[in-house]
């Protein structure tokens, strides 16, 4: 009789626990006065489950035509604000700039990190500026302010077409040569070399690349920062994040090592010189100039240099596959501009607008970014009616503004003449924001739009590109931190 009372009183102190959890719950998920409005959450579990894992920026995007342009998503017990549309993505990152500019806790982050909030995209205060403006400067300098870029790209360029040249017209997959160019482009700023395509450590780098930059912005990534304390001992493709990014740093490591030996501070030769000499002259951990924060700054930069610059080509080669007379009216302005044996510069740009507007509408529909990197609200912040409580949370969704309705003619539609007025001449649009836009926008945008420009048009200068007969190439893409294709094959025909 007694193990029956004993029963009976501890399944009453159980229900009671979970009842009194059960209220704190519902009373910390309370939302605040003026509030954005969103989906019913699940208690514990929030919306996570019923975002589309797929196409999360569809989802999210369908989600502002239902509670409007700013909305709240809860993921586990955490609340994340989504902002849509070009206007309102625009007061958010430009008008309200200083109100947006720091990122919010991320324990996946935290743990590839070491738990070292620092790095160039996920650092805040003092050391996200220093950093930034240290990482601008050092790009400026081996980079863009040096027509020797130019060179490098052009020089680039010419082994991918090598390369190309060497399937000889048979079916290929042309991801791994463009992802070999792209990323050797920034392996010569920040690492001072280039590497032959077929290095194994060069592919192993690369292969870790692209692994992670699927994950960090899968449903799984999304689960790990909802409930971390369950998927740290839990298997699952979430923990190939963190052993890419350790093989990763282990690579970057080994080149911070060589350059130590031979450092000359009077001639700093690429991203890693200039900061071994910065951390000798500024002892002054506060701002991030530590060989810890090296490593993960060179992992920042690999990763924002080399994917998305190599992805919007993929994407680039699938839309004009797809779009034959728009690839030969590419063709022909190539051929009366610069003809098919001199070799693009940057000098040509503004005589060829419609080229020039193909490469934007090209990174307008490939959405390489669908969303952005999370933000969190400096201090208690209206936006769109509503107030933003302190430390919560912003997502801008950068697809809502690539296909804004009210920005776009054709939103939906592969249509270079977007960024053409009626006399042919290339006009920019405010709502193209591939680069996102305010004080967290893309620090390499300035290179990337060189690279883009020149190993473009190098491609079809060179080469009449199709695929397999009776293939349809699709435009759905694969979504990760990136928006990659479906695997696909081209034809390159030398022309």
């Amino acid at each position: 009789m007694w193990q029956c009372d004993l029963w009976i009183n501890l399944r009453g102190l159980l229900l009671f626990v979970f009842a009194v959890l059960l209220l704190v719950y519902l009373l910390k998920a309370r939302d605040p006065p003026h509030f954005p409005p969103g989906p019913p959450p699940v208690p514990v579990l929030g919306n996570i489950f019923s975002i589309e894992s797929k196409q999360p920026h569809i989802y999210l995007t369908k989600l502002a035509e239902v509670y409007g342009n700013v909305f709240c998503i809860r993921l586990g017990r955490h609340k994340t604000v989504f902002v849509s549309g070009w206007r309102m993505v625009k007061e958010a990152l430009v008008t309200k700039a200083d109100s947006f500019v720091d990122r919010p806790y991320s324990p996946m982050v935290t743990r590839i990190y070491s738990g070292n909030s620092a790095g160039l995209f996920f650092s805040n205060g003092m050391v996200w500026r220093r950093q930034r403006r240290f990482a601008m400067a050092t790009l400026r300098a081996f980079g863009l302010a040096k027509s020797s870029m130019e060179r490098t790209i052009c020089e680039e360029s010419r082994h991918l077409q090598e390369a190309m040249e060497q399937e000889e017209g048979r079916p290929s997959d042309p991801v791994p040569l463009l992802n070999n160019a792209v990323s050797n482009i920034i392996c010569q700023i920040v690492f001072g070399k280039r590497f032959e395509y077929n290095d194994h450590s060069f592919q192993e780098m690369l292969k870790n690349l692209t692994d992670m930059a699927y994950l960090e912005g899968s449903i799984w990534a999304l689960l790990y920062d909802a409930f971390p304390v369950l998927m740290k001992h839990l298997p699952g493709p979430h923990t190939g994040i963190f052993s890419s990014s350790k093989s990763l740093e282990t690579s970057i490591r080994r080149e911070i090592a060589r350059h130590k030996l031979d450092l000359d501070p009077s001639n700093p030769r690429d991203y890693i010189d200039k900061f071994l000499v910065e951390a000798r002259h500024n002892r002054n951990t506060d701002t991030g100039f530590d060989e810890e924060n090296l490593v993960l700054c060179c992992l920042d930069l690999f990763l924002a240099g080399s994917e998305t610059t190599s992805k919007t080509l993929q994407w680039g080669l699938i839309y004009l596959i797809k779009n034959p007379h728009i690839q030969d009216e590419v063709q022909a302005e190539i051929d009366r501009v610069i003809g098919q044996t001199r070799q693009p510069s940057m000098a040509d740009r503004p005589n060829m607008p419609y080229t020039d507007a193909v490469i934007h509408e090209v990174q307008r529909m490939g959405n390489v970014v669908p969303l952005n990197g999370l933000r969190m609200a400096a201090k208690d912040t209206a936006l769109g009616g509503y107030i933003i409580p302190k430390g919560t949370a912003v997502m801008p969704n950068l697809t809502s503004v690539l296909f804004d309705k009210n920005e776009w003619e054709t939103p939906g539609t592969f249509n270079p003449e977007h960024f053409l007025d009626s006399d042919g001449k290339f006009v920019r649009r405010e709502a193209f924001l591939p680069f996102s836009a305010g004080k967290r926008a893309c620090l390499g945008e300035g290179l990337a739009r060189m690279e883009l420009f020149l190993l473009f048009v190098g491609l079809f200068q060179k080469f009449h590109f199709s695929t397999l007969a009776g293939v349809d190439l699709s435009t759905e893409g694969i979504i990760g931190a990136t928006r990659t294709p479906h695997p696909f094959k081209i034809l390159a025909k030398t022309r």
